[in-house]
Parts: structure tokens; C-alpha cells; sequence
């Protein structure tokens, strides 16, 4: 990470330029799948063990995120998306994100070792350093496949939160990781296809970048149908219910739809429409994860309530 590319001048931060250094949007998925993860486990929680479980996978998505904002501060400068981020921005210094990032994962960590188990805390000091060091630090400027591996990180917290409950992996974590990791790819190529000039302006070898966006066209709908078993396989486990079955149905239809119609298009069409499908389909995505989150908390609700 360099500083040379970085808005020279510096202002007074504020708690809201702090703030956003954790990636709060990033956060809030996290903390949603690490919470189903908790409340689907088959092992009741104390709610004030849960909420500090919880609280502490959140503090440790936001030092992922100050982590991972440090150290690629020089490449989001050079990024439309992310020029106006607070350190190459000038809001927040190099320095004060690192430490804010330290600080917050060795926090996190301890605190739910002491809170709740050891596997739990593993787990989440695992998941921080895969996002900060193997992701961030390596896959991300030196392979095209860095999206597919480091999506690991952003699947490792419903694992969290059920080891939280239970002290220990299930195959039901395993399958709640292996969803959000096989999802992670087509989500962001999609991205990548409509913000294509963005990773080749900062040197980020993206699959678009690297092999062209026919090829990325392909994989998204690869994965995407590598996707559809993982999401139907946890339909029939001990966490799977009707309201799950049914909306893992319906999603993968539209999410496979999408992906198809990405698959189908040239670039060409992609132009004349401003990549109007390509977008479409990236906000699909989104839904698509929560959807299949809130059905198994539904289900898990509905096993609660004796129906």
C-alpha cells in the first residue's frame, strides 16, 4: 500500500468518516447471516450472549473493513466507486485506519473468546485474517480468481454464529458457508461487467480485466448454476423447511434467469442499454442472499412455534 496516490489534502475526521471505514453496508450482511447462523443453530442462546456474540462479529467485519480500506487506499483512488472513501478522500490518515483496524480485531476476538467458545473466536480471527491478509493483501492484485477464493471471508460468519450457539461446525454451517461462497462470484462480476473501466484504471486483475468480458459472461453463469444445488441442498436439512424449499425455488429461478440473460448478451447490447440487465441482475443477487437468510429464519421460527 502507497500513499502516493492519495488526496493531498487532509481534514479534521469526523465519527461518520471513522465510521464508514468499517464498511458499514458490508457490515450489515454480515451481521444479518452471522445472527441466522445463531438463531437457526439447534442450541439455545442466553439473548445477552447472543447480542454480545453478535456485536462482536460485527466489530470484526469493521476491522476487516479498516483493514482492507488501509492497505487498498492507493487502488480505490484511482476507482470512481471508491475515490471519494475517506482515506483517499483525505478524512481519514493511512495510519489512523490501521490502528482503528488492530485495535478492533484483537477487540472482537478476545471479547468473544471470554463471551462465548474458542472455536467461535478461531473462526472469527480466522475470517479477519483471510479478508485483511489472504484476500486484500494477495489475491486481490494478483490473480483474476481472487473474488472466487476470497469470497471465503464474506462466508465465513453464519459459520461464526452457529459456533457461537453450539461450540463446534455442523453441516448446516458448512452449507450456509458454501452458499454465500459459490453466490459471491456471479454477484460480483456482475458488478464488474457494469463497472468495468474501474479495475483496469487501478491495476486490479478482475476476471473482466484479465480475460475479457465474454469470458466473465460465462462464469457468471457457471456459478450461478453450480449455485442452485448448494442453495436446494439446504432446503433438506435439519434447518430447511417449506418457506425455505419454496424460496430458494423461486430465487434460483430468477437469479438462473439473470444469469442467462447476462450469458446471451454481447457487448454491443450491453452498450446500447448501459448495462441495464447487468445491473439488473446485481441487485437480484442482493435480494437473493436475504431471501434465502430470512426463509431459514422463517422456518426456524415456525419449528419454534410448534407449526
Amino acid at each position: 500500500m502507497t500513499d502516493a496516490t492519495l488526496h493531498e489534502t487532509t481534514y479534521e475526521a469526523s465519527m461518520g468518516d471513522y465510521f464508514a471505514l468499517l464498511k458499514p453496508r458490508v457490515m450489515s450482511l454480515v451481521v444479518f447471516t452471522a445472527l441466522v447462523g445463531l438463531l437457526v443453530a439447534p442450541v439455545p442462546v442466553h439473548p445477552f450472549i447472543g447480542f454480545v456474540g453478535i456485536l462482536c462479529i460485527a466489530v470484526g467485519a469493521g476491522a476487516s473493513g479498516a483493514l482492507n480500506m488501509w492497505w487498498d487506499a492507493d487502488i480505490d483512488a484511482k476507482m470512481k466507486r471508491t475515490a471519494k472513501r475517506p482515506i483517499p478522500d483525505g478524512r481519514v490518515q493511512p495510519g489512523e485506519a490501521l490502528a482503528i483496524g488492530v485495535a478492533l480485531a484483537g477487540f472482537s476476538v478476545i471479547l468473544l473468546a471470554l463471551a462465548t467458545n474458542l472455536v467461535a473466536a478461531g473462526l472469527l480471527a480466522f475470517t479477519i485474517f483471510f479478508y485483511a491478509v489472504v484476500y486484500s493483501m494477495w489475491l486481490k492484485r494478483s490473480t483474476p480468481q481472487n473474488i472466487v477464493i476470497g469470497g471465503a471471508a464474506g462466508a465465513f460468519p453464519p459459520m461464526v454464529g452457529w459456533a457461537v450457539a453450539t461450540g463446534g461446525i455442523g453441516i448446516e454451517s458448512v452449507l450456509m458457508f458454501a452458499l454465500i461462497f459459490m453466490w459471491t462470484p456471479p454477484h460480483f462480476w456482475a458488478l464488474a461487467l457494469f463497472v468495468k473501466t474501474d479495475y483496469g484504471d487501478a491495476g486490479v486483475p478482475m476476471l473482466t480485466e484479465t480475460h475479457g468480458r465474454r469470458v466473465t459472461r460465462n462464469h457468471v453463469l457457471i456459478y450461478t448454476v453450480l449455485l442452485v444445488p448448494v442453495a436446494l441442498g439446504l432446503a433438506f436439512t435439519s434447518i430447511g423447511g417449506p418457506v425455505y424449499l419454496v424460496t430458494a425455488i423461486v430465487m434460483n429461478a430468477w437469479f438462473l434467469k439473470g444469469a442467462y440473460d447476462i450469458w446471451t448478451r454481447n457487448d454491443a447490447d450491453a452498450e446500447a442499454d448501459k448495462y441495464a440487465v447487468e445491473i439488473r441482475v446485481f441487485k437480484v443477487s442482493l435480494y437473493y442472499l436475504f431471501a434465502h437468510f430470512g426463509a431459514l429464519l422463517a422456518d426456524a421460527a415456525l419449528r419454534g412455534a410448534g407449526v
